[in-house]
Protein backbone atom coordinates (compact mmCIF):
# COMPACT_ATOMS: atom_id res chain seq x y z
CA UNK A 1 0.00 0.00 0.00
CA UNK A 2 1.26 3.65 -0.50
CA UNK A 3 2.85 5.45 2.93
CA UNK A 4 0.04 7.40 4.48
CA UNK A 5 -0.64 11.00 4.55
CA UNK A 6 0.17 12.19 7.84
CA UNK A 7 -3.74 12.87 9.04
CA UNK A 8 -4.46 9.27 8.07
CA UNK A 9 -1.34 8.30 10.91
CA UNK A 10 -2.76 10.46 13.57
CA UNK A 11 -5.44 7.67 14.79
CA UNK A 12 -2.98 5.22 15.24
CA UNK A 13 -0.20 7.00 16.99
CA UNK A 14 -3.01 7.75 19.68
CA UNK A 15 -3.65 3.99 19.13
CA UNK A 16 -0.32 2.75 19.76
CA UNK A 17 -0.20 4.57 23.31
CA UNK A 18 -4.22 3.98 24.17
CA UNK A 19 -3.05 1.88 27.08
CA UNK A 20 -2.30 4.95 28.99
CA UNK A 21 1.98 4.25 29.54
CA UNK A 22 4.52 6.37 28.60
CA UNK A 23 6.33 5.21 25.13
CA UNK A 24 9.37 5.77 23.42
CA UNK A 25 8.68 7.67 20.06
CA UNK A 26 10.69 5.03 18.32
CA UNK A 27 7.69 2.28 19.86
CA UNK A 28 5.09 4.21 18.26
CA UNK A 29 6.63 4.53 15.08
CA UNK A 30 7.33 0.50 14.69
CA UNK A 31 3.41 0.23 15.99
CA UNK A 32 2.46 2.81 13.24
CA UNK A 33 4.24 0.89 10.54
CA UNK A 34 2.84 -2.59 11.69
CA UNK A 35 -0.60 -1.24 11.28
CA UNK A 36 -0.63 0.02 8.40
CA UNK A 37 1.53 -3.49 7.20
CA UNK A 38 4.00 -0.69 5.07
CA UNK A 39 6.73 -2.93 3.34
CA UNK A 40 10.80 -2.89 3.91
CA UNK A 41 11.17 -0.42 0.86
CA UNK A 42 8.52 1.38 2.17
CA UNK A 43 10.03 1.94 5.61
CA UNK A 44 12.83 2.91 4.26
CA UNK A 45 11.50 5.52 1.44
CA UNK A 46 13.44 8.92 2.47
CA UNK A 47 12.03 12.38 1.84
CA UNK A 48 13.51 14.69 -0.97
CA UNK A 49 16.36 15.42 1.27
CA UNK A 50 17.45 12.50 2.61
CA UNK A 51 17.62 12.57 5.76
CA UNK A 52 14.71 11.01 7.04
CA UNK A 53 12.81 8.24 6.45
CA UNK A 54 9.00 9.23 5.08
CA UNK A 55 7.10 7.52 7.34
CA UNK A 56 9.19 8.49 10.75
CA UNK A 57 8.53 12.48 9.62
CA UNK A 58 4.66 11.62 9.54
CA UNK A 59 4.82 9.93 12.34
CA UNK A 60 7.21 13.00 13.88
CA UNK A 61 4.70 15.18 12.66
CA UNK A 62 1.33 13.58 13.95
CA UNK A 63 2.81 13.21 17.20
CA UNK A 64 3.28 17.26 17.30
CA UNK A 65 -0.13 17.73 15.99
CA UNK A 66 -1.62 15.55 18.41
CA UNK A 67 0.37 17.52 21.59
CA UNK A 68 -0.69 20.73 20.40
CA UNK A 69 -4.19 19.44 20.10
CA UNK A 70 -3.39 18.02 23.76
CA UNK A 71 -4.61 14.61 22.53
CA UNK A 72 -1.10 13.38 23.78
CA UNK A 73 1.52 14.78 26.13
CA UNK A 74 5.44 14.48 25.78
CA UNK A 75 6.28 13.98 29.62
CA UNK A 76 10.00 13.33 29.03
CA UNK A 77 12.19 13.91 25.95
CA UNK A 78 11.08 11.19 23.09
CA UNK A 79 8.64 9.69 25.12
CA UNK A 80 4.66 10.14 24.34
CA UNK A 81 1.87 9.46 26.61
CA UNK A 82 -1.73 9.71 25.51
CA UNK A 83 -4.50 11.95 27.37
CA UNK A 84 -7.91 11.76 28.51
CA UNK A 85 -8.79 14.27 25.89
CA UNK A 86 -6.60 11.73 23.17
CA UNK A 87 -8.69 8.47 24.79
CA UNK A 88 -12.04 10.25 24.13
CA UNK A 89 -11.08 10.98 20.83
CA UNK A 90 -10.41 7.20 20.15
CA UNK A 91 -13.86 6.58 21.69
CA UNK A 92 -16.27 9.11 20.29
CA UNK A 93 -13.85 11.04 17.88
CA UNK A 94 -14.02 10.56 13.92
CA UNK A 95 -12.45 7.01 12.00
CA UNK A 96 -9.32 9.07 10.50
CA UNK A 97 -8.52 12.47 12.81
CA UNK A 98 -7.96 15.55 10.52
CA UNK A 99 -6.53 18.74 10.73
CA UNK A 100 -9.81 19.91 10.31
CA UNK A 101 -11.37 18.38 13.23
CA UNK A 102 -8.37 19.31 15.75
CA UNK A 103 -9.46 23.08 14.68
CA UNK A 104 -12.10 22.39 17.66
CA UNK A 105 -9.81 22.79 19.86
CA UNK A 106 -8.39 26.22 20.65
CA UNK A 107 -5.37 25.38 21.61
CA UNK A 108 -4.65 23.89 18.68
CA UNK A 109 -6.20 26.45 16.79
CA UNK A 110 -4.24 28.90 17.85
CA UNK A 111 -1.34 27.25 17.42
CA UNK A 112 -2.21 26.28 13.47
CA UNK A 113 -3.30 29.79 12.66
CA UNK A 114 0.02 31.42 13.44
CA UNK A 115 1.85 28.03 12.01
CA UNK A 116 0.21 28.81 8.20
CA UNK A 117 -2.41 31.23 6.69
CA UNK A 118 -4.44 30.38 3.72
CA UNK A 119 -2.97 32.10 0.27
CA UNK A 120 -4.85 33.83 -1.36
CA UNK A 121 -6.38 32.54 -4.41
CA UNK A 122 -6.19 29.07 -3.44
CA UNK A 123 -9.43 27.14 -3.42
CA UNK A 124 -10.59 25.29 -0.52
CA UNK A 125 -9.57 21.47 -2.82
CA UNK A 126 -6.22 22.55 -2.95
CA UNK A 127 -5.99 24.06 0.80
CA UNK A 128 -6.96 20.48 2.17
CA UNK A 129 -4.50 19.36 -0.46
CA UNK A 130 -1.68 20.80 1.39
CA UNK A 131 -3.07 19.66 4.61
CA UNK A 132 -1.96 16.09 3.29
CA UNK A 133 1.29 17.00 3.65
CA UNK A 134 3.45 17.86 6.39
CA UNK A 135 5.23 21.18 6.59
CA UNK A 136 8.69 19.50 5.22
CA UNK A 137 7.13 17.54 2.81
CA UNK A 138 5.78 20.90 1.35
CA UNK A 139 8.72 22.93 1.88
CA UNK A 140 9.93 20.09 -0.24
CA UNK A 141 7.78 20.18 -2.71
CA UNK A 142 7.82 23.72 -3.09
CA UNK A 143 11.08 23.69 -3.67
CA UNK A 144 11.17 21.07 -6.40
CA UNK A 145 8.64 23.24 -8.28
CA UNK A 146 11.22 26.38 -8.02
CA UNK A 147 13.79 23.99 -9.11
CA UNK A 148 11.86 23.08 -12.38
CA UNK A 149 10.60 26.45 -13.34
CA UNK A 150 14.26 27.62 -12.84
CA UNK A 151 15.50 24.34 -14.97
CA UNK A 152 12.81 26.00 -17.65
CA UNK A 153 14.36 29.16 -17.63
CA UNK A 154 17.75 28.20 -17.61
CA UNK A 155 17.29 26.04 -20.76
CA UNK A 156 15.34 28.98 -22.52
CA UNK A 157 18.61 30.92 -21.92
CA UNK A 158 20.53 28.44 -23.39
CA UNK A 159 18.56 28.18 -26.77
CA UNK A 160 18.57 32.14 -27.23
CA UNK A 161 22.39 32.41 -26.80
CA UNK A 162 24.39 31.74 -29.90
CA UNK A 163 26.27 28.99 -30.67
CA UNK A 164 29.42 30.37 -30.05
CA UNK A 165 28.76 31.24 -26.58
CA UNK A 166 27.15 27.56 -26.24
CA UNK A 167 30.03 26.13 -26.63
CA UNK A 168 31.63 28.08 -23.96
CA UNK A 169 29.35 27.54 -21.76
CA UNK A 170 30.21 24.01 -22.75
CA UNK A 171 33.74 24.50 -21.57
CA UNK A 172 32.93 26.31 -18.48
CA UNK A 173 30.33 23.44 -17.15
CA UNK A 174 32.71 20.68 -17.55
CA UNK A 175 35.75 23.02 -15.59
CA UNK A 176 32.53 23.96 -12.82
CA UNK A 177 32.15 20.24 -12.36
CA UNK A 178 36.24 19.40 -11.85
CA UNK A 179 36.88 18.52 -15.12
CA UNK A 180 39.81 20.30 -17.31
CA UNK A 181 43.02 22.21 -16.01
CA UNK A 182 42.53 26.16 -16.40
CA UNK A 183 40.04 28.23 -17.89
CA UNK A 184 42.39 29.26 -20.52
CA UNK A 185 43.58 26.09 -21.20
CA UNK A 186 40.37 24.42 -21.78
CA UNK A 187 39.08 27.40 -23.81
CA UNK A 188 42.17 27.00 -26.49
CA UNK A 189 41.55 23.44 -27.03
CA UNK A 190 37.77 24.18 -27.69
CA UNK A 191 38.61 26.31 -30.09
CA UNK A 192 41.61 24.23 -31.42
CA UNK A 193 39.24 21.48 -32.32
CA UNK A 194 36.71 22.33 -34.63
CA UNK A 195 36.44 19.36 -37.09
CA UNK A 196 36.00 15.35 -37.83
CA UNK A 197 32.64 15.76 -35.38
CA UNK A 198 34.30 17.35 -32.37
CA UNK A 199 33.65 20.32 -30.59
CA UNK A 200 36.02 20.18 -27.98
CA UNK A 201 38.70 18.65 -26.39
CA UNK A 202 39.16 18.84 -22.64
CA UNK A 203 41.13 16.96 -19.73
CA UNK A 204 39.48 15.19 -17.44
CA UNK A 205 41.71 16.01 -14.67
CA UNK A 206 44.16 18.40 -14.27
CA UNK A 207 47.00 16.51 -14.86
CA UNK A 208 45.93 15.43 -18.30
CA UNK A 209 46.03 11.79 -17.68
CA UNK A 210 42.77 11.38 -19.77
CA UNK A 211 40.91 13.63 -22.49
CA UNK A 212 37.30 13.91 -22.89
CA UNK A 213 36.36 15.04 -26.38
CA UNK A 214 33.12 16.93 -26.84
CA UNK A 215 30.26 17.40 -28.87
CA UNK A 216 27.31 20.50 -28.23
CA UNK A 217 24.27 20.82 -30.14
CA UNK A 218 22.35 24.05 -29.48
CA UNK A 219 19.44 22.60 -31.35
CA UNK A 220 15.68 22.71 -31.02
CA UNK A 221 14.71 19.29 -33.04
CA UNK A 222 15.12 15.80 -31.75
CA UNK A 223 19.12 14.35 -32.07
CA UNK A 224 18.83 11.09 -33.95
CA UNK A 225 21.38 8.23 -33.81
CA UNK A 226 22.81 9.20 -37.22
CA UNK A 227 24.57 12.18 -35.49
CA UNK A 228 25.46 9.75 -32.57
CA UNK A 229 27.16 7.41 -34.82
CA UNK A 230 29.05 10.49 -36.82
CA UNK A 231 30.45 11.85 -32.73
CA UNK A 232 31.23 7.59 -32.23
CA UNK A 233 33.25 7.71 -35.80
CA UNK A 234 35.07 10.69 -34.61
CA UNK A 235 36.02 9.32 -31.12
CA UNK A 236 37.29 6.18 -32.93
CA UNK A 237 39.04 7.86 -35.53
CA UNK A 238 41.09 9.66 -32.14
CA UNK A 239 41.12 6.67 -30.78
CA UNK A 240 39.66 8.10 -28.11
CA UNK A 241 37.92 6.53 -24.95
CA UNK A 242 35.61 9.24 -23.77
CA UNK A 243 33.18 11.59 -25.46
CA UNK A 244 30.27 13.83 -23.98
CA UNK A 245 27.56 14.91 -26.51
CA UNK A 246 25.18 17.81 -25.23
CA UNK A 247 22.46 19.30 -26.68
CA UNK A 248 19.46 21.93 -25.94
CA UNK A 249 16.75 19.44 -27.21
CA UNK A 250 16.35 15.38 -26.18
CA UNK A 251 17.79 12.31 -27.96
CA UNK A 252 15.85 9.69 -29.69
CA UNK A 253 15.56 6.28 -28.54
CA UNK A 254 17.69 4.97 -31.25
CA UNK A 255 20.16 8.15 -30.30
CA UNK A 256 20.37 6.49 -26.56
CA UNK A 257 20.42 2.92 -27.92
CA UNK A 258 23.62 4.04 -30.46
CA UNK A 259 25.61 5.26 -27.26
CA UNK A 260 24.87 2.03 -25.03
CA UNK A 261 26.97 -1.14 -24.96
CA UNK A 262 30.38 0.42 -26.32
CA UNK A 263 33.92 -0.25 -25.78
CA UNK A 264 34.31 3.60 -25.41
CA UNK A 265 32.26 5.25 -22.74
CA UNK A 266 29.63 7.68 -24.51
CA UNK A 267 27.75 10.12 -22.23
CA UNK A 268 24.56 11.76 -23.37
CA UNK A 269 23.33 14.83 -21.96
CA UNK A 270 19.56 16.20 -23.23
CA UNK A 271 18.51 19.93 -22.24
CA UNK A 272 16.96 19.13 -19.09
CA UNK A 273 20.07 17.38 -17.53
CA UNK A 274 22.25 20.36 -19.09
CA UNK A 275 20.07 23.11 -16.82
CA UNK A 276 20.09 20.50 -14.13
CA UNK A 277 24.04 20.36 -13.64
CA UNK A 278 24.26 24.26 -14.48
CA UNK A 279 21.92 24.84 -11.58
CA UNK A 280 23.71 22.02 -9.50
CA UNK A 281 27.09 23.89 -10.14
CA UNK A 282 25.47 27.07 -9.97
CA UNK A 283 26.40 28.15 -13.54
CA UNK A 284 24.41 30.67 -14.75
CA UNK A 285 22.42 31.09 -11.56
CA UNK A 286 22.52 33.13 -8.34
CA UNK A 287 20.92 32.60 -4.95
CA UNK A 288 17.87 34.49 -4.34
CA UNK A 289 16.55 33.62 -0.76
CA UNK A 290 18.25 31.74 1.99
CA UNK A 291 15.86 29.82 4.17
CA UNK A 292 17.19 27.78 7.31
CA UNK A 293 15.32 25.17 8.45
CA UNK A 294 16.79 24.61 12.23
CA UNK A 295 15.97 21.90 14.52
CA UNK A 296 16.25 20.96 18.46
CA UNK A 297 19.84 20.33 19.69
CA UNK A 298 18.93 17.27 21.98
CA UNK A 299 22.31 17.34 22.92
CA UNK A 300 22.24 20.56 24.64
CA UNK A 301 19.25 19.82 26.60
CA UNK A 302 20.98 17.00 28.51
CA UNK A 303 22.07 17.92 32.18
CA UNK A 304 25.10 16.06 33.53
Amino acid sequence: MAIPDFQSVMRPVLLAVSDGAAKSLGDVREAVKDHFGLSEQERKELLPSGNQTVINNRVGWARTYLNKAGLLTIPERGMVQITERGQNALQQGPDRISVAWLKQFPEFHDFHSHKSKPAPNKSEDEEESLEEATPDEQLASAHQSLMASLADEVLDSIRQASPAFFEKLVVDLMISMGYGGSRREAGQATQSTNDDGIDGIIKEDKLGLDTIYLQAKRWSNTVHRPEIDKFIGALTRQRARKGVFLTTSDFSAGARDAAAGLDMKVVLIDGRELAQLMIENNLGVNVKEVYEVKQVDTDYFVEE
